[in-house]
């Protein structure tokens, strides 16, 4: 593998690890819960999760600058320059993960020649990132040649990285817009106006294979996956509106979908047996690494002319988010068009109709949909709530309902303690419970 395909593949591995996306993304997103480890659903301490992230500093931010580095004696300057560009995008996404995950992190002096790097303020942060977000965007010239091998995501479509550049900068500016629209708004605009991802043909997706090298981290290769059930919070809802993602998501016991209580109980291997488990399409080896797609930058759409940040019809925003959500996973046209009777959009409560269909497109892509639920605080269409509080309870004193942050790794107690420690003081305490700079609800 090129350099290029490596640090995307340890990137999307990570991301879709058992540990990151689902003990923690897709249980804070009460998507699942677990079978054996039931304490990860009630919020336990385990610091697997935090480490797993923060392995992004190790493993992939220098194989990204690496990209930059070899670039320095590039024969061809052009294809250069849309090479460090695309880079640069991809190490954008992923500080926008890992401070969206922490709050304060090493930034300024990350991936340098600094043994202890201090932690920079979360906001601040954001700010610079949509600056270079909207720098390298600039840079990317659809012109000239990219990447003619190794880019397995666009395979060297320029146009396509600048559709994600603007997609991800719609992304970071809606998501602190209630804390600063005064600073988001412009970039929303910029980003739309710009263009965005809008078909699933150009969705940004990490493309898995069969092979168990390259397979998806968390597969049905060997054996049938037991140790994840999927809740009632999210069957229970797609049955009552007799969604037809329904068996792309979860499969049946004894010809009917059971969800599990969230959280509830102690551990027990015949949950796998009493209750629906993902289906297989999920565990499926060439299931892919998503990392955007079309759906969640028409419900970002929507939702910024709901809040007339931006104008345009946030309804056929919202309907289009659905049709394309079902054709990602297979559903028909005529299908999607009957579903979107059953679930209209609701312009004085589009906080929950927006929020509740976008909780639904980002099945399997936990960790952006539990920082979207605490983003939006939202309940079902009609205002009932949608989400349950762990039914055994929290394990964590600072959490009742749904953390708000993860923890920052052990480690770095042992490697950088008194700049973590600054940090955690910065932020309002080291805690799943601190709200971080965005959260607003």
């Amino acid at each position: 593998m090129t350099t290029d395909t490596v640090c995307r593949k340890r990137a999307s591995d990570i991301l879709y690890n058992t540990v990151t996306n689902n003990r923690i993304g897709m249980h804070y997103a009460q998507y699942w819960a677990g079978t054996d480890s039931k304490q990860d659903s009630r919020y336990s301490s385990s610091d697997a999760g935090s480490a797993h992230l923060w392995s992004m500093y190790s493993v992939v931010l220098p194989a990204l600058k690496e990209i930059e580095v070899i670039n320095e004696n590039a024969t061809n300057a052009a294809a250069a320059a849309n090479q460090n560009a695309i880079a640069g995008v991809l190490r954008v996404w992923v500080f926008h993960m890992l401070t969206d995950a922490f709050g304060n992190i090493p930034y300024t002096e990350a991936i340098s020649e600094q043994p202890l790097p201090a932690y920079d303020d979360a906001a601040t942060i954001y700010k610079d990132l949509l600056t270079k977000l909207d720098g390298y965007q600039s840079q990317l010239n659809i012109s000239n040649p990219s990447f003619t091998t190794g880019d397995v995501i666009y395979r060297g479509d320029v146009a396509k990285w600048k559709k994600f550049a603007n997609s991800l900068m719609l992304r970071m500016a809606m998501r602190m817009s209630n804390a600063d629209e005064a600073t988001a708004k412009p970039y929303i605009e910029k980003a739309i106006q710009g263009g965005v991802i809008e078909t699933n043909a150009d969705n940004a997706l990490f493309p898995y294979t069969s092979n168990a090298t390259e397979a998806f981290p968390y597969n049905n290769i060997d054996r049938d996956p037991v140790q994840f059930v999927v809740t009632g919070t999210l069957l229970d809802y797609m049955v009552a509106t007799n969604d037809p993602r329904l068996p792309m998501y979860a499969r049946t016991v004894n010809g009917a979908y059971e969800g599990v209580p969230y959280a509830s109980g102690d551990n027990n291997a015949s949950d796998a047996n009493n209750f629906s488990k993902p289906s297989s399409r999920v565990y499926s080896p060439n299931f892919p690494g998503i990392i955007f797609t079309a759906s969640e930058a028409l419900f970002l759409k929507a939702e910024a002319a709901a809040r007339n940040i931006t104008s345009g019809s946030a309804a056929t925003f919202y309907d289009s988010g659905i049709k394309t959500s079902m054709e990602f996973w297979g559903v028909s046209a005529d299908i999607a068009t009957a579903y979107l009777a059953r679930v209209p959009y609701n312009t004085a409560n589009w906080k929950n109709s927006i929020g509740t269909q976008k909780w639904l497109a980002f099945y399997m892509q936990g960790m952006q949909s539990w920082l979207e639920r605490v983003r939006l605080n939202f309940n079902k269409p009609d205002g009932s709530p949608l989400f349950i509080a762990p039914v055994a309870g929290s394990l964590d004193p600072t959490v009742s309902m749904v953390p708000n942050r993860i923890t920052y790794p052990t480690a770095e107690n042992n490697t950088n303690r008194a700049n973590k420690e600054a940090a955690a003081q910065a932020i309002g305490g080291d805690t799943k419970g601190t709200k971080l700079w965005w959260q607003k609800f």
